[in-house]
């Protein structure tokens, strides 16, 4: 079930992407990324745009309502993880698993959107000439032409104002436990605040991944692999100066891999223990 619900949320990503999409046809030269490029010369008056939202609002109950029927006989029990703390849902109320639908695809479009900001920051030199990052630069708007410090402190303080904000909520529902007092919940808040950018970890991960693959084997000229080599290459400037290139082999990528996973399971560690403390 948990496969089918991230594959689910990859769809109504793409409902989401393909709407922002249609509406920056107008500025963007047509890639093979945007599906909207194609539909655009078709309806160039973007009339159907907002049938991606309809889409994505029908998928997102539609869902919901599979969930409740399937997940209780399955025994199915969701749960939404935040970095340092994960709500679970019991799937026998419809509504909680309404509820799940709509704040599962919230995670995930923030995590996208997080890693975003990362390429942004991490590309900062990279012109618009280059049709991928001229695509990062539009999805984040005018967020992708602000300081390095701008783009931390906005997502680290829209997640934890809205933690703060749902917080009562979710303890009345039974999701996480209340908080006994103000400075613990601005704690906690905090701590989620900085838990978000752990999400980073499956975007670097995954980019590097791709740039060794990338490496070793030919897979054309594709300005998608450009960009990953590109974006790669900059993420892992921090080691640049390792001695880890044998021959024709670099091993940074792999370094950078494991430097990543090691400093996120500790990292999450601290935090969890910290959300659990009594306020400093």
């Amino acid at each position: 079930m948990s496969l089918i619900d991230f594959i689910l949320n990859l769809a109504a990503l793409l409902l989401w992407l393909n709407w922002r999409a249609v509406g920056m046809t107008a500025t963007t030269r047509p890639s093979v990324l945007s599906l909207a490029s194609a539909l655009k010369k078709a309806d160039p008056g973007g009339s159907n745009r907002w049938l991606y939202l309809v889409a994505l609002a029908l998928l997102l109950v539609l869902r919901s309502v599979f969930y409740w029927q399937v997940g209780m006989p399955m025994r199915w029990t969701p749960a939404i993880r935040l970095g340092v703390i994960a709500p679970h849902f019991r799937s026998d109320f419809f509504a909680r698993m309404l509820l799940f639908s709509i704040l599962s695809f919230v995670v995930v479009l923030a995590v996208f959107y997080l890693s975003l900001i990362l390429v942004s920051i991490s590309n900062r030199t990279v012109p618009d000439s280059d049709p991928i990052q001229k695509i990062v630069r539009l999805q984040l708007g005018w967020l992708g032409r602000r300081s390095t410090a701008v783009q931390l402190l906005l997502p680290f303080l829209l997640t934890a104002a809205l933690w703060f904000a749902l917080h009562r909520p979710f303890a009345g529902l039974g999701l996480i436990p209340l908080s006994g007092s103000f400075a613990e919940l601005a704690q906690q808040s905090v701590i989620v605040g900085l838990g978000a950018f752990l999400a980073w970890k499956y975007f670097i991960v995954g980019l590097l991944a791709a740039h060794v693959l990338s490496s070793y084997v030919h897979l054309g000229n594709s300005p998608v692999w450009n960009f990953v080599d590109v974006t790669a290459r900059n993420l892992l400037r921090p080691i640049r100066w390792l001695p880890l290139q044998i021959g024709k082999a670099d091993l940074r990528p792999a370094a950078g891999i494991l430097l990543v996973l090691v400093i996120a399971h500790y990292v999450s560690g601290w935090l969890t223990r910290l959300y659990q403390q009594p306020p400093l």
